[in-house]
Protein backbone atom coordinates (compact mmCIF):
# COMPACT_ATOMS: atom_id res chain seq x y z
CA UNK A 1 0.00 0.00 0.00
CA UNK A 2 1.42 3.18 -1.13
CA UNK A 3 2.66 5.86 2.15
CA UNK A 4 0.10 8.70 2.22
CA UNK A 5 1.59 12.00 2.00
CA UNK A 6 1.77 14.45 4.46
CA UNK A 7 2.65 17.70 2.77
CA UNK A 8 4.50 21.27 4.41
CA UNK A 9 4.23 23.37 2.25
CA UNK A 10 6.65 26.39 2.07
CA UNK A 11 6.01 29.94 -0.04
CA UNK A 12 9.15 32.17 -1.43
CA UNK A 13 7.09 34.78 -2.17
CA UNK A 14 8.85 37.58 -3.53
CA UNK A 15 10.46 35.46 -5.86
CA UNK A 16 7.07 33.52 -6.83
CA UNK A 17 4.79 36.88 -7.00
CA UNK A 18 7.81 38.47 -9.20
CA UNK A 19 8.05 35.74 -11.31
CA UNK A 20 4.72 35.64 -11.92
CA UNK A 21 4.36 38.76 -12.55
CA UNK A 22 6.74 39.35 -15.44
CA UNK A 23 6.29 36.20 -17.30
CA UNK A 24 2.35 35.93 -16.87
CA UNK A 25 0.99 39.20 -16.47
CA UNK A 26 -1.09 37.92 -13.36
CA UNK A 27 -1.44 38.67 -9.74
CA UNK A 28 -0.15 35.07 -7.83
CA UNK A 29 -2.84 33.01 -6.01
CA UNK A 30 -1.88 30.58 -3.87
CA UNK A 31 -5.13 28.68 -3.61
CA UNK A 32 -3.98 27.47 -6.80
CA UNK A 33 -0.81 25.89 -5.87
CA UNK A 34 -2.87 24.68 -2.91
CA UNK A 35 -5.65 22.71 -5.00
CA UNK A 36 -2.40 21.17 -6.89
CA UNK A 37 -1.10 19.80 -4.07
CA UNK A 38 -4.22 18.24 -2.29
CA UNK A 39 -4.64 16.26 -4.89
CA UNK A 40 -1.26 14.70 -3.89
CA UNK A 41 -1.73 14.46 -0.52
CA UNK A 42 -3.15 15.93 2.99
CA UNK A 43 -1.49 19.59 3.56
CA UNK A 44 -0.42 19.56 7.08
CA UNK A 45 1.48 22.91 7.38
CA UNK A 46 1.56 26.06 5.00
CA UNK A 47 4.06 29.17 5.44
CA UNK A 48 4.97 31.97 3.76
CA UNK A 49 8.19 34.18 3.87
CA UNK A 50 8.01 38.41 2.81
CA UNK A 51 8.08 41.22 4.41
CA UNK A 52 4.13 41.52 4.59
CA UNK A 53 4.17 45.13 5.36
CA UNK A 54 4.76 45.90 1.48
CA UNK A 55 2.41 43.25 0.45
CA UNK A 56 -1.07 44.44 1.89
CA UNK A 57 -2.76 42.84 -1.37
CA UNK A 58 -1.47 39.24 -0.29
CA UNK A 59 -2.07 39.49 3.15
CA UNK A 60 -5.88 38.79 2.87
CA UNK A 61 -5.09 36.27 -0.26
CA UNK A 62 -3.06 33.74 2.51
CA UNK A 63 -5.24 34.77 5.52
CA UNK A 64 -8.20 33.16 3.53
CA UNK A 65 -6.46 30.42 2.67
CA UNK A 66 -5.11 30.13 6.19
CA UNK A 67 -1.28 30.22 5.02
CA UNK A 68 1.16 30.93 8.16
CA UNK A 69 3.06 34.50 7.17
CA UNK A 70 6.81 34.59 8.48
CA UNK A 71 7.51 38.14 9.02
CA UNK A 72 11.03 39.12 6.92
CA UNK A 73 12.19 42.38 8.33
CA UNK A 74 14.96 43.70 6.05
CA UNK A 75 18.15 45.27 7.62
CA UNK A 76 19.71 48.78 6.51
CA UNK A 77 22.39 46.83 4.51
CA UNK A 78 19.46 44.81 2.68
CA UNK A 79 17.88 41.31 3.22
CA UNK A 80 18.43 39.85 -0.37
CA UNK A 81 18.52 35.68 1.12
CA UNK A 82 17.02 36.01 4.62
CA UNK A 83 13.73 34.57 3.32
CA UNK A 84 15.49 31.86 1.72
CA UNK A 85 17.70 31.11 4.62
CA UNK A 86 14.94 30.95 7.29
CA UNK A 87 12.77 29.43 4.87
CA UNK A 88 15.49 26.46 4.59
CA UNK A 89 15.96 26.71 8.36
CA UNK A 90 12.59 25.79 8.72
CA UNK A 91 12.34 22.96 6.52
CA UNK A 92 14.99 21.23 7.71
CA UNK A 93 13.69 21.64 11.52
CA UNK A 94 9.94 19.64 10.28
CA UNK A 95 12.01 17.49 8.98
CA UNK A 96 13.84 16.34 12.17
CA UNK A 97 11.01 17.26 14.26
CA UNK A 98 8.15 16.33 12.82
CA UNK A 99 8.70 12.59 11.63
CA UNK A 100 4.72 12.62 10.02
CA UNK A 101 5.82 14.86 7.70
CA UNK A 102 7.18 12.59 4.49
CA UNK A 103 6.71 15.19 1.66
CA UNK A 104 7.60 19.24 1.07
CA UNK A 105 6.37 21.77 -1.07
CA UNK A 106 8.80 24.27 -2.29
CA UNK A 107 6.70 27.12 -3.79
CA UNK A 108 9.59 29.00 -5.70
CA UNK A 109 11.96 29.34 -9.06
CA UNK A 110 14.75 29.91 -7.45
CA UNK A 111 17.71 27.96 -7.36
CA UNK A 112 19.75 28.75 -4.38
CA UNK A 113 16.85 25.73 -3.19
CA UNK A 114 18.61 22.88 -5.16
CA UNK A 115 20.90 22.44 -1.82
CA UNK A 116 17.94 22.13 0.55
CA UNK A 117 16.43 19.49 -1.70
CA UNK A 118 18.75 17.53 -2.21
CA UNK A 119 19.76 17.61 1.71
CA UNK A 120 15.50 16.81 2.00
CA UNK A 121 15.70 13.77 -0.62
CA UNK A 122 19.05 12.64 1.74
CA UNK A 123 16.47 11.92 4.43
CA UNK A 124 14.08 10.07 2.61
CA UNK A 125 11.15 12.81 1.80
CA UNK A 126 9.16 13.23 -1.62
CA UNK A 127 9.93 16.97 -2.76
CA UNK A 128 7.31 19.00 -5.28
CA UNK A 129 8.23 22.14 -6.50
CA UNK A 130 6.00 24.51 -7.77
CA UNK A 131 6.84 27.10 -10.15
CA UNK A 132 6.81 28.89 -13.50
CA UNK A 133 8.32 27.03 -16.78
CA UNK A 134 9.76 30.30 -17.74
CA UNK A 135 11.29 31.34 -14.73
CA UNK A 136 12.04 28.45 -12.82
CA UNK A 137 15.65 26.69 -12.96
CA UNK A 138 15.85 23.66 -14.84
CA UNK A 139 17.76 22.38 -12.92
CA UNK A 140 15.69 22.78 -9.35
CA UNK A 141 13.03 21.57 -11.96
CA UNK A 142 15.19 17.91 -12.43
CA UNK A 143 15.85 17.06 -9.13
CA UNK A 144 12.61 17.33 -7.36
CA UNK A 145 9.94 14.45 -7.32
CA UNK A 146 7.66 16.21 -9.40
CA UNK A 147 7.26 19.85 -10.54
CA UNK A 148 3.52 21.49 -10.90
CA UNK A 149 4.03 24.42 -13.62
CA UNK A 150 2.01 27.28 -12.27
CA UNK A 151 1.15 27.43 -16.35
CA UNK A 152 -0.59 24.56 -16.29
CA UNK A 153 -2.99 25.42 -13.43
CA UNK A 154 -4.15 28.56 -15.03
CA UNK A 155 -7.63 28.87 -16.16
CA UNK A 156 -8.73 32.22 -17.80
CA UNK A 157 -12.14 32.44 -17.04
CA UNK A 158 -11.27 32.77 -13.36
CA UNK A 159 -7.97 34.23 -13.69
CA UNK A 160 -7.84 36.36 -16.36
CA UNK A 161 -4.34 38.06 -17.73
CA UNK A 162 -4.17 41.73 -16.67
CA UNK A 163 -3.30 43.26 -19.56
CA UNK A 164 -6.49 42.00 -21.50
CA UNK A 165 -8.91 44.04 -19.45
CA UNK A 166 -8.79 47.93 -19.15
CA UNK A 167 -7.71 48.74 -22.92
CA UNK A 168 -10.03 47.06 -25.23
CA UNK A 169 -13.37 48.32 -23.40
CA UNK A 170 -12.76 52.28 -24.25
CA UNK A 171 -15.09 54.57 -22.05
CA UNK A 172 -17.75 56.72 -23.04
CA UNK A 173 -16.23 60.11 -23.81
CA UNK A 174 -18.46 62.62 -22.03
CA UNK A 175 -19.64 66.11 -23.27
CA UNK A 176 -17.61 69.22 -22.61
CA UNK A 177 -19.50 72.20 -21.60
CA UNK A 178 -18.31 75.94 -22.68
CA UNK A 179 -15.77 76.59 -19.73
CA UNK A 180 -14.19 72.98 -20.75
CA UNK A 181 -13.40 73.89 -24.32
CA UNK A 182 -12.11 77.56 -23.32
CA UNK A 183 -9.80 75.78 -21.06
CA UNK A 184 -8.72 73.47 -23.22
CA UNK A 185 -7.86 75.83 -26.01
CA UNK A 186 -4.85 77.16 -24.22
CA UNK A 187 -1.30 76.73 -25.42
CA UNK A 188 -0.80 74.52 -22.03
CA UNK A 189 -3.88 72.61 -22.44
CA UNK A 190 -3.19 71.91 -26.12
CA UNK A 191 0.83 71.21 -25.27
CA UNK A 192 -0.86 68.44 -22.66
CA UNK A 193 -3.11 66.80 -25.03
CA UNK A 194 -0.89 66.16 -27.54
CA UNK A 195 1.75 64.49 -24.97
CA UNK A 196 -1.40 62.38 -23.61
CA UNK A 197 -1.98 61.12 -26.58
CA UNK A 198 1.60 60.18 -27.08
CA UNK A 199 1.37 58.44 -24.39
CA UNK A 200 -1.44 56.33 -24.93
CA UNK A 201 -0.16 56.09 -28.80
CA UNK A 202 2.43 54.48 -26.98
CA UNK A 203 0.62 51.97 -24.51
CA UNK A 204 -1.55 50.75 -26.89
CA UNK A 205 1.46 49.48 -29.59
CA UNK A 206 2.94 47.59 -26.13
CA UNK A 207 -0.03 46.34 -25.58
CA UNK A 208 -0.18 45.25 -29.56
CA UNK A 209 3.09 44.09 -28.84
CA UNK A 210 2.28 42.02 -26.40
CA UNK A 211 -1.17 40.81 -28.28
CA UNK A 212 0.67 40.04 -31.43
CA UNK A 213 3.35 36.54 -32.27
CA UNK A 214 0.73 34.78 -29.28
CA UNK A 215 2.60 36.56 -26.32
CA UNK A 216 -0.81 37.66 -24.80
CA UNK A 217 -0.13 36.40 -21.92
CA UNK A 218 -3.04 33.69 -21.79
CA UNK A 219 -2.21 30.20 -20.97
CA UNK A 220 0.43 28.64 -23.39
CA UNK A 221 -1.06 26.71 -26.25
CA UNK A 222 -0.70 23.07 -25.83
CA UNK A 223 2.41 21.32 -27.04
CA UNK A 224 2.45 18.83 -30.05
CA UNK A 225 2.37 14.93 -29.04
CA UNK A 226 5.13 14.25 -30.35
CA UNK A 227 7.36 15.76 -28.20
CA UNK A 228 5.99 13.39 -25.13
CA UNK A 229 6.56 10.26 -27.40
CA UNK A 230 10.25 9.99 -26.24
CA UNK A 231 9.79 10.11 -22.80
CA UNK A 232 7.01 7.74 -23.00
CA UNK A 233 8.95 5.33 -25.19
CA UNK A 234 12.07 5.41 -22.20
CA UNK A 235 9.25 4.63 -19.41
CA UNK A 236 7.67 1.52 -21.18
CA UNK A 237 11.00 0.29 -21.93
CA UNK A 238 12.00 0.69 -18.32
CA UNK A 239 8.75 -1.08 -17.26
CA UNK A 240 9.64 -3.81 -19.28
CA UNK A 241 13.20 -4.50 -17.92
CA UNK A 242 11.54 -4.52 -14.97
CA UNK A 243 8.97 -7.20 -15.93
CA UNK A 244 6.04 -5.06 -14.89
CA UNK A 245 3.26 -5.03 -16.64
CA UNK A 246 2.96 -1.07 -17.87
CA UNK A 247 -0.34 0.12 -16.72
CA UNK A 248 -1.59 4.07 -16.05
CA UNK A 249 -0.53 4.80 -12.69
CA UNK A 250 2.66 2.55 -12.99
CA UNK A 251 3.62 4.67 -16.37
CA UNK A 252 3.28 7.69 -15.08
CA UNK A 253 5.15 7.67 -12.14
CA UNK A 254 7.92 6.03 -14.32
CA UNK A 255 7.81 8.97 -16.30
CA UNK A 256 7.84 11.32 -13.19
CA UNK A 257 10.73 9.17 -12.13
CA UNK A 258 12.54 10.05 -15.28
CA UNK A 259 11.56 13.35 -16.29
CA UNK A 260 9.94 15.66 -13.35
CA UNK A 261 9.10 18.53 -15.10
CA UNK A 262 6.51 16.27 -17.39
CA UNK A 263 2.94 17.39 -16.79
CA UNK A 264 -0.04 16.10 -19.17
CA UNK A 265 -1.26 19.78 -18.97
CA UNK A 266 1.31 20.99 -21.07
CA UNK A 267 -0.44 18.60 -23.83
CA UNK A 268 -3.64 20.06 -24.02
CA UNK A 269 -5.26 17.07 -21.53
CA UNK A 270 -6.91 17.86 -18.08
CA UNK A 271 -5.60 13.91 -17.09
CA UNK A 272 -3.19 11.17 -17.42
CA UNK A 273 -5.84 8.92 -19.26
CA UNK A 274 -7.03 11.60 -21.16
CA UNK A 275 -3.26 12.03 -22.37
CA UNK A 276 -3.11 8.44 -23.13
CA UNK A 277 -6.67 8.31 -24.92
CA UNK A 278 -5.15 11.16 -27.07
CA UNK A 279 -2.32 9.39 -27.76
CA UNK A 280 -3.83 6.27 -28.63
CA UNK A 281 -6.59 8.63 -31.17
CA UNK A 282 -3.56 9.93 -33.26
CA UNK A 283 -2.21 6.32 -33.56
CA UNK A 284 1.10 6.52 -31.58
CA UNK A 285 0.16 4.48 -28.70
CA UNK A 286 -2.04 1.11 -28.47
CA UNK A 287 -4.02 -0.06 -25.07
CA UNK A 288 -5.83 -3.24 -24.20
CA UNK A 289 -7.77 -4.02 -20.82
CA UNK A 290 -10.84 -2.60 -19.02
CA UNK A 291 -10.89 0.55 -18.23
CA UNK A 292 -8.62 1.62 -15.01
CA UNK A 293 -6.24 -1.68 -16.10
CA UNK A 294 -5.35 -0.65 -18.83
CA UNK A 295 -1.37 -1.99 -20.41
CA UNK A 296 0.11 0.66 -22.97
CA UNK A 297 2.00 -0.58 -25.79
CA UNK A 298 4.26 1.80 -28.41
CA UNK A 299 2.96 1.40 -32.32
CA UNK A 300 5.75 1.74 -34.96
CA UNK A 301 4.87 4.82 -36.26
CA UNK A 302 6.34 6.30 -33.15
CA UNK A 303 9.44 5.22 -34.39
CA UNK A 304 8.91 7.34 -37.54
CA UNK A 305 8.29 11.13 -35.76
CA UNK A 306 10.97 12.88 -34.61
CA UNK A 307 9.95 16.14 -33.17
CA UNK A 308 13.13 18.45 -32.62
CA UNK A 309 15.23 19.08 -29.67
CA UNK A 310 15.55 21.88 -27.14
CA UNK A 311 19.08 21.78 -27.19
CA UNK A 312 19.11 22.27 -30.70
CA UNK A 313 17.62 25.62 -30.50
CA UNK A 314 20.22 27.24 -28.97
CA UNK A 315 22.48 27.96 -31.97
CA UNK A 316 19.64 30.22 -33.08
CA UNK A 317 19.37 32.31 -30.22
CA UNK A 318 23.05 32.46 -29.77
CA UNK A 319 23.57 34.12 -33.74
CA UNK A 320 21.11 36.70 -32.72
CA UNK A 321 22.75 37.09 -29.36
CA UNK A 322 25.86 37.91 -31.47
CA UNK A 323 24.30 40.54 -33.63
CA UNK A 324 22.07 42.05 -30.95
CA UNK A 325 25.03 42.38 -28.24
CA UNK A 326 25.30 45.93 -28.25
CA UNK A 327 21.51 46.29 -27.55
CA UNK A 328 21.29 43.68 -24.98
CA UNK A 329 24.24 45.10 -22.72
CA UNK A 330 21.52 47.34 -21.47
CA UNK A 331 18.97 45.05 -21.17
CA UNK A 332 16.39 44.12 -23.95
CA UNK A 333 13.19 42.40 -22.73
CA UNK A 334 11.42 38.93 -24.04
CA UNK A 335 9.22 40.45 -26.74
CA UNK A 336 12.38 42.72 -28.31
CA UNK A 337 14.47 39.69 -27.98
CA UNK A 338 11.98 37.45 -29.51
CA UNK A 339 11.13 39.75 -32.41
CA UNK A 340 14.94 40.24 -33.23
CA UNK A 341 14.43 36.35 -33.68
CA UNK A 342 11.64 36.40 -35.50
CA UNK A 343 13.30 38.92 -37.71
CA UNK A 344 16.39 36.88 -38.34
CA UNK A 345 14.28 33.74 -38.60
CA UNK A 346 11.05 34.01 -39.45
CA UNK A 347 10.37 30.30 -39.45
CA UNK A 348 11.25 30.01 -35.53
CA UNK A 349 8.94 28.52 -33.51
CA UNK A 350 9.30 28.17 -29.64
CA UNK A 351 6.67 25.42 -29.38
CA UNK A 352 8.31 23.51 -32.48
CA UNK A 353 11.20 22.93 -30.03
CA UNK A 354 9.15 21.74 -27.27
CA UNK A 355 8.61 25.39 -25.30
CA UNK A 356 5.54 26.28 -24.67
CA UNK A 357 6.26 30.29 -24.08
CA UNK A 358 9.48 32.04 -25.29
CA UNK A 359 10.08 32.98 -21.44
CA UNK A 360 10.63 29.13 -21.39
CA UNK A 361 13.18 29.51 -24.15
CA UNK A 362 14.83 31.91 -22.34
CA UNK A 363 14.95 30.34 -18.68
CA UNK A 364 16.09 27.29 -20.40
CA UNK A 365 18.83 29.26 -22.29
CA UNK A 366 19.61 31.08 -19.16
CA UNK A 367 20.68 27.53 -17.64
CA UNK A 368 23.49 26.82 -20.64
CA UNK A 369 24.72 30.83 -19.73
CA UNK A 370 23.90 31.67 -23.19
CA UNK A 371 21.87 34.52 -21.65
CA UNK A 372 20.56 36.34 -18.32
CA UNK A 373 17.69 37.05 -17.68
CA UNK A 374 16.05 39.10 -14.71
CA UNK A 375 12.58 39.12 -13.38
CA UNK A 376 10.95 43.29 -13.75
CA UNK A 377 7.27 43.17 -12.34
CA UNK A 378 6.27 46.26 -14.65
CA UNK A 379 8.93 45.16 -18.11
CA UNK A 380 8.77 41.73 -18.18
CA UNK A 381 11.71 39.15 -18.20
CA UNK A 382 14.99 41.55 -18.98
CA UNK A 383 17.41 39.31 -20.92
CA UNK A 384 21.01 40.46 -20.97
CA UNK A 385 24.54 38.51 -22.91
CA UNK A 386 24.81 35.04 -20.80
CA UNK A 387 28.68 33.94 -19.44
CA UNK A 388 29.42 32.38 -22.88
CA UNK A 389 29.59 35.68 -24.62
CA UNK A 390 30.88 37.78 -22.44
CA UNK A 391 34.67 37.84 -22.92
CA UNK A 392 36.95 37.84 -19.37
CA UNK A 393 39.20 40.15 -18.67
CA UNK A 394 42.70 39.24 -18.16
CA UNK A 395 44.85 40.46 -15.76
CA UNK A 396 48.25 42.98 -17.26
CA UNK A 397 51.01 40.98 -17.99
CA UNK A 398 54.65 41.51 -16.03
CA UNK A 399 56.17 42.79 -18.57
CA UNK A 400 54.09 45.77 -18.38
CA UNK A 401 55.51 46.57 -15.14
CA UNK A 402 59.38 45.84 -16.09
CA UNK A 403 60.08 49.54 -17.37
CA UNK A 404 60.12 51.00 -13.80
CA UNK A 405 63.46 49.14 -12.91
CA UNK A 406 65.79 51.46 -15.79
CA UNK A 407 63.25 54.69 -14.75
CA UNK A 408 64.39 54.37 -10.97
CA UNK A 409 67.97 54.27 -11.98
CA UNK A 410 69.76 57.46 -12.61
CA UNK A 411 73.27 55.83 -12.86
CA UNK A 412 72.08 54.77 -16.20
CA UNK A 413 73.32 57.25 -18.64
CA UNK A 414 76.88 56.68 -17.07
CA UNK A 415 80.43 56.26 -18.95
CA UNK A 416 80.64 52.77 -17.38
CA UNK A 417 78.11 50.00 -18.57
CA UNK A 418 78.94 47.94 -15.34
CA UNK A 419 78.53 50.90 -13.32
CA UNK A 420 75.08 51.05 -14.02
CA UNK A 421 74.08 47.42 -13.53
CA UNK A 422 76.27 47.41 -10.44
CA UNK A 423 73.65 50.47 -9.29
CA UNK A 424 70.85 48.43 -10.43
CA UNK A 425 71.61 45.23 -8.76
CA UNK A 426 72.29 46.95 -4.97
CA UNK A 427 69.22 49.25 -5.50
CA UNK A 428 66.93 46.50 -4.14
CA UNK A 429 69.41 46.35 -1.16
CA UNK A 430 69.20 49.61 -0.23
CA UNK A 431 65.98 50.10 0.12
CA UNK A 432 65.77 48.02 2.92
CA UNK A 433 68.23 50.52 4.84
CA UNK A 434 67.30 53.02 7.19
CA UNK A 435 67.05 57.00 6.01
CA UNK A 436 70.58 57.55 6.24
CA UNK A 437 71.77 55.45 4.48
CA UNK A 438 69.61 55.82 1.61
CA UNK A 439 70.66 59.13 1.69
CA UNK A 440 74.47 58.15 1.25
CA UNK A 441 73.85 55.95 -1.35
CA UNK A 442 72.17 59.13 -3.09
CA UNK A 443 75.26 61.13 -2.85
CA UNK A 444 77.27 57.69 -4.08
CA UNK A 445 75.08 57.98 -7.20
CA UNK A 446 76.02 61.37 -7.90
CA UNK A 447 79.66 61.15 -7.85
CA UNK A 448 79.55 58.09 -10.27
CA UNK A 449 77.62 60.17 -12.84
CA UNK A 450 80.43 63.19 -12.25
CA UNK A 451 83.28 61.03 -12.71
CA UNK A 452 84.77 61.60 -9.51
CA UNK A 453 85.81 64.84 -10.88
CA UNK A 454 83.90 67.77 -9.79
CA UNK A 455 82.11 68.80 -6.38
CA UNK A 456 85.23 67.20 -4.89
CA UNK A 457 84.31 69.21 -0.95
CA UNK A 458 81.00 67.71 -1.52
CA UNK A 459 82.61 64.25 -1.98
CA UNK A 460 85.08 64.21 1.09
CA UNK A 461 82.82 66.05 3.69
CA UNK A 462 79.43 63.73 3.79
CA UNK A 463 81.39 60.49 3.70
CA UNK A 464 83.58 61.98 7.09
CA UNK A 465 80.04 62.98 8.44
CA UNK A 466 77.86 59.53 7.68
CA UNK A 467 80.87 57.21 8.49
CA UNK A 468 80.00 56.14 12.02
CA UNK A 469 76.96 55.12 10.79
CA UNK A 470 78.63 52.03 8.65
Amino acid sequence: MQERQNIAVFVDYDNIEIGVKSTLRREFAVSLCLDALKERGDIVAKFAYANWSRQEGAVRQMAENAVQMVQRLPSPRGDKNGADINLALDALEMAFTHKNVNSFAIISGDSDFIPLVNKLKAYGKTIYIVGGKAFTSTILQQNCHEFISYESLLDDSKFPPREMMPIDKPRPTPIPSATALLAASSPAAVAAAQQGQAAQAAAQALHGEHRRGGRDHRRPAPLDLPHALPLVERALATLRRRGVQPQLGLLKSTMLQLDPSFNERAYGTGSFSDFVDKLETNGYLATTGPEGRKTIEVKQVAEAIAAPKKDEALPLLRQVVDIYKLDLEDGATADDLAGWMTKIHPTFDAQKYGFQSFGEFLNFAQDNYLVRVEADAVRGLIAYPGAELIPQRHAPEPSAVAPVAPAANEGAEAPAAEASVEAVSQEPEEDEKPKRGTARKRTTTKKAAAGGSANGSTTVRRPRARKPVE
